[in-house]
């Protein structure tokens, strides 16, 4: 199969043919479905893609910790996957979910708690 036409398959198709980066991952957004809130960014490989639709709860691979991890599997705070969205080119997925408590490990709501401030310093922001 030429480039090309695995593209097409891949923008326009019907398969899932996620596009893994050089070490096998791809970008996920979890999504609160209720509100639209951006709750976190992580990294799925063909395992926690695997893992996560088969259990219907969240599973990524840890960069840091070199291993997979289900959202939430020592503080509760899962993520019940509603559903999965897929860009145009399957390089990153959107998980529509249902936290079940706080997304970030700081216990925020959302991982994404803070903003550049005009004068470069981080500030705390209300999600």
């Amino acid at each position: 199969m030429s480039a090309d036409s695995d593209a097409t398959l891949r923008e326009q198709g019907t398969a899932f043919m996620p596009r893994f980066d050089a070490a096998g991952l791809v970008t996920a957004v979890a999504i609160d479905h209720r509100n639209g809130q951006l709750l976190m960014l992580a990294h799925m490989d063909a395992e926690a893609i695997a893992r996560t639709r088969e259990t219907g709860l969240a599973h990524f691979w840890s960069r840091s910790r070199q291993k997979q991890w289900m959202k939430g599997e020592t503080s509760g705070h899962v993520l019940k996957v509603i559903e999965i969205r897929v860009d145009c080119d399957q390089d990153a997925l959107e998980l529509r979910v249902e936290p079940a408590g706080p997304a970030c490990h700081t216990l925020a709501q959302s991982c994404f708690y803070r903003r550049i401030a005009e004068d470069g310093t981080l500030e705390q922001i209300a999600v």
